[in-house]
């Protein structure tokens, strides 16, 4: 088969390529000495250290700052339309492993750089495919992707009905792409019912938030039932306040597990909608109550009515998206825990998380920390967990690796 490689080579300036050589997956604008040969971008290029030894190979882009993706390391191998197969072939191999077989009903069957295909991500929905496409390289790729990918779902007796492209991020400009948002193939109903950890969604793929629907905290869900079936033995009254509910996930988890008070925020009035609608769906419309509100605000005023909790969680935006906000972040993420804080219950429980790659481990350990010192808590760590193993993290990679999630019990200062 032959070689989709052009006869092109990007030499790295000397000294350069350091995230590259201990394991990452891009090349900077700034970092190239030179080109070599002839290409178009999106095109696979040769890659080569300032000596000339050779580095592997990826797709070029001199559109983006992002200049360089790399597909391969190795030296030896060629890239031809079945190493693209083969990739996808082990992406799904390795969601077989690590995943339930009932996960596979929903969840993130490719995740670009994590998965060895730079910048396209694809989430199942039942019989609907989600694509998101942001590298001018992969995208051209992107037929060939699918195809593999709905014949290997077909040899395992599972049949896409549909195709639907969400590649509406304003990041695809920066590789000199336009947004894009629409069927690939016959248009269908967008409208995919999922079952994650036993509660059923509607799954809206066009209007949804990302792909539909955030299915990286399918695990952290999971453990959140885990806790309130916990509590249950100790205290038929468990009382749950869900902050930034979006879909109402996290609340119906813990509606599902046994809670009997259960209450959800979020700014969106959509949001707000398909979470009652979601409730709706698995019986518990009066366990689980939703309500649109600005959570900054709304936390305050059920504080001074005297409202607490026994588990509060907090699943806020990124609040930062780029590494020049992170001290603004820090701000942000300080002030709705302590406000979160301030709800829980003496032996209560927080669940708190962060989905901003920037906010690392470090930072956002240390703004609960100040949160707790803030509001005179004491904090019992419980869990540390991370995005579900669909969401695969590379190490080198740190755009991979973005979603935080802590379980703390409370205790009042004493």
């Amino acid at each position: 088969m032959d070689d989709l490689v052009r006869n092109s080579t990007v030499t790295l300036k000397k000294g350069e390529g350091r995230s590259l050589k201990a394991g990452g997956v891009w090349i900077y604008d700034n970092e190239i000495a030179s080109i070599s040969g002839t290409f178009k971008n999106g095109d696979i290029v040769k890659v080569s250290d300032f000596d000339g030894f050779p580095l592997g190979a990826g797709f070029i882009n001199q559109n983006s700052k992002i200049r360089i993706r790399m597909l391969t390391r190795s030296r030896q191998q060629t890239v031809t339309e079945e190493f693209i197969r083969r990739r996808v072939f082990d992406s799904l191999t390795y969601r077989k492993t690590v995943l339930r077989p009932e996960d596979l009903n929903c969840c993130r069957l490719i995740f670009g750089e994590a998965d060895h295909l730079p910048g396209i991500v694809i989430d199942k929905y039942s019989d609907v495919l989600v694509v998101e496409s942001l590298a001018l390289g992969i995208d051209r790729l992107k037929p060939l992707i699918l195809d593999e990918l709905i014949k290997l779902l077909k040899n395992e007796g599972i049949n896409i009905r549909g195709i639907y492209e969400r590649s509406d991020a304003p990041v695809r400009k920066k590789e000199g792409m336009e947004p894009f948002k629409g069927f690939i193939g016959d248009e269908f109903d967008t409208d995919a019912e999922i079952t994650e950890n036993g509660v059923r969604y509607l799954v809206d793929v066009v209007n949804g938030q990302k792909t539909g629907f955030f299915l990286d905290q399918k695990y952290n869900r999971l453990a959140m039932q885990k806790l309130i079936c916990g509590l249950k033995t100790v205290d038929s009254d468990i009382r749950v306040l869900d902050c930034f509910t979006h879909m109402g996930t996290f609340a119906l988890n813990c509606a599902y597990a046994g809670a009997t008070d259960v209450t959800g925020l979020d700014i969106s009035a959509y949001a707000v909608s398909q979470a009652k609608a979601n409730a709706e769906r698995n019986g518990l419309q009066d366990v689980v109550r939703f309500k649109e509100a600005n959570v900054l605000d709304e936390l305050p005023r059920l504080y001074e009515e005297g409202e607490r909790y026994d588990v509060v969680i907090l699943d806020p935006p990124a609040f930062t998206k780029s590494r020049e906000a992170t001290k603004n972040a820090m701000k942000g993420y300080r002030e709705i825990n302590m406000k979160g804080l301030k709800l829980v219950r003496d032996g209560g429980f927080l669940a708190t998380c962060s989905c901003s790659h920037f906010m690392t481990q470090e930072l956002f350990t240390e703004v609960i920390a100040q949160a707790a010192k803030a509001v005179h808590k004491r904090l019992i760590q419980v869990e540390f967990r991370t995005q579900a193993p669909d969401h695969p993290i590379l190490w080198a990679a740190d755009e991979s690796y973005y979603l935080k999630f802590y379980i703390f019990r409370v205790s009042e200062e004493k």
